[in-house]
C-alpha cells in the first residue's frame, strides 16, 4: 500500500465530456462515481489514511473533548413518558450502551394523565422493554431505526431496521404479550409503519430504484409479504409519498407531495381496505396539509395551504392559510384562519378540546392555542392565543403529543444557552408544569453565557438575521465559527447543545447566518434563495462573514464556516468566492457537485430536486447558472483555507462521489499549503456514524479541528494553532 502520510493520494484523470446546450465540459473524475470499483476504495481509504497523519496532533484534544462531552452528558437516562393508549412510553439510556431502549409501563385509568416519575437508575412499575437497539445493532457497524410503531390495542410492534446505511429498511413484527418475532418480513421499506385501528393490517411505503418513496402497500399480520395490496402508487418522478394518521384515529391519509405541489388521500379507519379517496385535486403550485378535527360535534378537515387568497384578489396564500370543510363534503372549503404576511403558518393541529397553529414571525417559531370549550360556534384568529416566554431568543413547540383527548399539551422550549425543557400546559387553566429540563453536567449555568439576534444588510439592502452565542467575557476578536444552511425552507432555530460547550469555554463565538433559502422569514425568505436566486444564498453568507471582520468580531485569521449537505453546497460556493475570508470550512456530507448531479435523472432524488434547483437539461438558463454557482465547477487555482469534507461511503441522499470529486479537484488546484482533507466514513449512510459513543468521537475530531483553525487556546493544555 502506498504510503500517504505526508501527501494525499493523487486521483488519476480519466477525461470525459459533457456536452448542454452548447457547452461542453471535460470532467477528469467521473470514474469515482463507482463505489464498488477497488481503485475508488483505494482513493478514499487513502485519503482517510492522509486525514489520520494530517490529525494526529490532534488526538490529545479530540480525546479531551470526547470526554468534556461525556462528563457533561447524563449517560444513564430517560426521556419524559408520553401517554398513547393504556400505556406510557419512553426510552431509556445506559451508560457504556450505544443505543436506546423504547420501554413503557401501563396506566392507572383513564384519567391518568400525570406521567410516571423520571427514574433513570431504576424500572417502573409494570415497565416492559418494547425494542433495545443495542440488541437489535449487534454484529453490525451500521444500525439505524426506521420507524417503532405501537397497535392501538398494545399488543403488536412493527419496527425497522437499516445496517448498511442506504435508508433502505426491512420491517419485522413482533408480539409485545408473548414477545414471538413473526417470521415474514419485508424488505426494502422506506422506514416508517401504521397500524390499522384492528392491528390487523400494517401499511407501509416502498421506494423506487431512484430512492424515491412512491408505493403505499397493506400487510395482513401472518400473512406472507408477497401477498401484500398495493394500495397507492404515485408514477410521477417528481413526487414523493408519505404516510400519517389522524390523532383522532379516524383517518389514515396518503400525502404526495413535490417541492412546490402536494395532494393528501384519505382511507377511513373503520374500513383500512377502502380506496384512498382525493380530499383535494392536484393543482401545479399548490401544497396543502390536513389534519381531522370536531369541532361542535361535527367533523371537519383543516387544509392548511398556499393557494388562492379570496380576500386578495385570488392571489396566493405565500405564508399559508387554513380553510375549514366538513368531512363529509371536503370540496365545500372555506376560510378559517386567513392569510398573514407577517406570519407563516405552518400546522394546525387538533385535538378533542383544543386547536394548536404552530407558527413563524419575526425569525422566530411560535405557538398559539385555541380553547374549543370557551368557544361558542366556529374559532377564529382572535381565539388562538399565543404561549409566550420570557426568552426572546428561543424555540417552543408542541412535542408528542399522540393522544386525541389529553387536557394537556406538551410543550419543548429551549435556547442556545438554554438546556431543551419538556413542560406539560393545562389548556384550560394555563398551569405549566416542568417535567424535564435536560441534565448537563458539571456545573453548567446559562448566566455563564449568551445570546442575542443580529441584523446584517446585504449587499442587495436585506436584512439578513444572524444569531450570536458566546461566553461571557469573550473578548474580540474571538475566534468564531459560522454556520449555515439556506434550502429547502428549513430554519435553523435556537437549540441547545452540550458539545458547543467546548468551543463556547475556549473562547469561540458561534455564530449562524439564517441566509435566504432557509424559512426563517416565511416563505418569501424561502422564495429567493432557490431556483434563479440561489445566489442570494451564498452572497448573504459572505456579507454576513464580512461584517463579523469588518465590526471587529473576527479576524480572518479566526474565522471558521461549517455546513452539511445542502449547507455543504454553501460552503463550497462561499469558498470559492471569498477564499480570503476564512482559515478552514468544514462540509459534511457535501452537495458540492450540484450541476453534475442534477443534470442525471438517473441518480437518487434528481427528479424531485429540480423544482429546488431547477432543471439544467431542459433549460439553458438553469444550466448557465447552476454551473455558475456549484463548487465543483468553479474550483480554481488560489491559495484555498484549510478544508475537511466529512463524506460517506453509502450515502443515497449525496453521493460518496461528490465529495470526492470536489477535494480531488481542490488538491489539484490550491496553490497554498493548507490541507484539504476528505474523510470518508466507509459503514455510514447521509447521517454519518450510528451509536452515541461514535458520534461523540466524530463530533469531538471536528470540534478539534475547527479550534485548531479558529487558534482557540484558552484552556489549560490546549494548544492548538494552525
Amino acid at each position: 500500500m502506498s504510503d500517504h502520510t505526508t501527501t494525499p493520494p493523487v486521483a488519476k484523470k480519466v477525461p470525459v465530456e459533457r456536452t448542454h446546450h452548447g457547452d461542453t465540459v471535460v470532467d477528469p473524475y467521473t470514474w469515482m462515481a463507482d463505489k464498488t470499483d477497488p481503485e475508488v476504495i483505494a482513493f478514499l481509504e487513502g485519503q482517510n489514511e492522509f486525514v489520520a497523519a494530517a490529525t494526529a496532533q490532534l488526538k490529545p484534544l479530540q480525546d479531551t473533548i470526547f470526554g468534556e462531552i461525556k462528563a457533561r452528558t447524563q449517560e444513564t437516562d430517560m426521556s419524559v413518558p408520553t401517554r398513547t393508549g393504556d400505556y406510557w412510553y419512553f426510552s431509556r439510556t445506559q451508560e457504556g450502551q450505544q443505543y436506546g431502549r423504547s420501554v413503557r409501563c401501563p396506566v392507572a385509568g383513564p384519567d391518568d394523565w400525570d406521567p410516571p416519575t423520571i427514574n433513570p437508575s431504576s424500572t417502573l412499575p409494570g415497565e416492559q422493554v418494547v425494542l433495545d437497539a443495542n440488541v437489535e445493532a449487534q454484529g453490525h457497524d451500521f444500525f439505524s431505526l426506521g420507524g417503532v410503531s405501537v397497535s392501538e390495542d398494545g399488543q403488536w410492534l412493527a419496527f425497522s431496521t437499516d445496517v448498511v446505511g442506504n435508508e433502505r429498511y426491512t420491517l419485522r413484527f413482533r408480539n409485545l404479550v408473548t414477545g414471538e418475532e413473526l417470521a415474514e418480513t419485508v424488505e426494502d421499506t422506506a422506514g416508517g409503519a401504521i397500524w390499522s385501528r384492528d392491528a390487523r393490517y400494517v401499511f407501509y411505503i416502498t421506494v423506487d430504484d431512484a430512492w424515491r418513496p412512491d408505493t403505499v402497500w397493506r400487510h395482513e399480520i401472518g400473512t406472507a409479504p408477497s401477498d401484500d395490496v398495493r394500495v397507492f402508487h404515485e408514477p410521477d418522478e417528481g413526487f414523493w409519498v408519505g404516510l400519517g394518521g389522524s390523532r383522532s384515529r379516524e383517518y389514515l391519509f396518503v400525502g404526495v407531495g413535490s417541492k412546490t405541489t402536494s395532494e393528501v388521500f384519505a382511507i377511513p379507519t373503520a374500513d383500512p381496505t377502502a380506496e384512498p379517496v382525493s380530499l383535494a385535486p392536484r393543482v401545479s403550485g399548490v401544497e396543502y396539509d390536513v389534519d381531522h378535527a370536531v369541532i361542535g360535534g361535527t367533523g371537519y378537515f383543516l387544509f392548511t395551504h398556499n393557494g388562492p387568497d379570496p380576500a386578495n384578489g385570488g392571489e396566493k396564500c405565500e405564508n399559508y392559510a387554513v380553510d375549514i370543510a366538513p368531512t363529509d363534503d371536503p370540496a365545500n372549503r372555506t376560510t378559517f384562519l386567513a392569510h398573514d404576511p407577517q406570519r407563516r403558518i405552518e400546522d394546525v393541529d387538533a385535538f378533542a378540546d383544543y386547536l394548536v397553529l404552530s407558527y413563524r414571525a419575526d425569525a422566530l417559531p411560535r405557538v398559539a392555542i385555541a380553547d374549543l370549550r370557551r368557544i361558542d360556534g366556529m374559532p377564529t384568529a382572535d381565539d388562538f392565543v399565543e404561549v409566550r416566554f420570557d426568552q426572546p431568543l428561543c424555540t417552543a413547540g408542541a412535542a408528542g403529543n399522540p393522544e386525541w383527548t389529553t387536557p394537556r399539551l406538551r410543550i419543548v422550549y429551549t435556547s442556545f444557552i438554554e438546556p431543551t425543557e419538556l413542560l406539560d400546559l393545562d389548556v384550560a387553566t394555563g398551569e405549566r408544569t416542568l417535567l424535564k429540563r435536560q441534565i448537563v453536567l458539571g456545573g453548567y449555568s446559562p448566566d455563564d453565557y449568551e445570546q442575542s439576534r443580529e441584523w446584517v444588510i446585504a449587499a442587495d439592502g436585506t436584512r439578513i438575521p444572524v444569531s450570536v452565542v458566546r461566553r461571557r467575557g469573550t473578548a474580540s476578536p474571538a475566534p468564531t465559527l459560522l454556520y449555515g444552511y439556506g434550502s429547502y425552507e428549513h430554519s435553523i432555530d435556537p437549540h441547545f447543545s452540550i458539545s458547543r460547550l467546548s468551543l463556547l469555554d475556549r473562547g469561540v463565538v458561534f455564530v449562524v447566518a439564517h441566509v435566504r433559502g432557509g424559512g426563517e422569514m416565511g416563505r418569501q425568505w424561502y422564495e429567493n434563495g432557490k431556483t434563479l436566486t440561489k445566489r442570494n444564498t451564498f452572497t448573504d453568507f459572505v456579507d454576513v462573514a464580512r461584517h463579523l471582520i469588518d465590526t471587529g468580531v473576527t479576524t480572518p485569521r479566526q474565522l471558521v464556516a461549517e455546513g452539511g449537505s445542502a449547507g455543504g453546497l454553501l460552503m463550497g460556493a462561499v469558498v470559492n468566492a471569498a477564499p480570503e475570508l476564512f482559515n478552514g470550512i468544514v462540509a459534511a456530507v457535501p452537495f458540492v457537485d450540484a450541476l453534475n448531479s442534477i443534470l442525471d435523472p438517473s441518480l437518487p432524488l434528481t427528479v424531485i430536486e429540480w423544482e429546488e434547483w431547477g432543471n439544467p437539461l431542459a433549460d439553458p438558463e438553469v444550466y448557465a447558472y447552476m454551473k455558475s454557482y456549484s463548487p465543483y465547477e468553479n474550483v480554481r487555482e488560489v491559495a484555498y483555507p484549510a478544508i475537511l469534507a466529512l463524506n460517506s461511503l453509502n450515502d443515497t441522499r449525496v453521493l460518496h462521489t461528490e465529495a470526492a470529486k470536489w477535494a480531488a479537484r481542490l488538491q489539484d488546484h490550491t496553490t497554498g499549503d493548507a490541507p484539504i482533507l476528505l474523510k470518508t466514513e466507509m459503514s455510514a449512510g447521509h447521517g454519518g456514524v450510528s451509536g452515541r459513543y461514535k458520534q461523540w468521537e466524530e463530533t469531538a475530531f471536528e470540534l478539534a479541528w475547527i479550534l485548531q483553525q479558529t487558534g482557540a487556546t484558552t484552556t489549560e493544555g490546549d494548544d492548538v494553532h494552525a
